[in-house]
């Protein structure tokens, strides 16, 4: 998923990590409304509320996304 309008990656590709296939690597974004959007695994743990997904990224996409933001 490349950096669309509105979107901006606070994640890395993930190369040298071990996570990433053919470009398919966990990445977190924030959007320009303030919130954040997930790119993972599907999370298949239980079924979430219709119109909701679950998607599952390592701990330290998670950590790399706040270091980025400086929290």
């Amino acid at each position: 998923m490349a950096d669309k309008p509105g979107l901006t990656r606070l994640t890395t590709t993930g190369s040298g990590s071990g996570e990433c296939g053919q470009n398919d690597c966990p990445n977190v974004y924030a959007t320009d409304r303030g919130s954040f959007v997930v790119q993972g695994d599907v999370f298949d743990g239980f079924a979430p509320p219709a119109g909701e997904g679950l998607v599952e990224i390592p701990e330290s996409v998670l950590r790399e996304a706040v270091r980025v933001l400086g929290w």
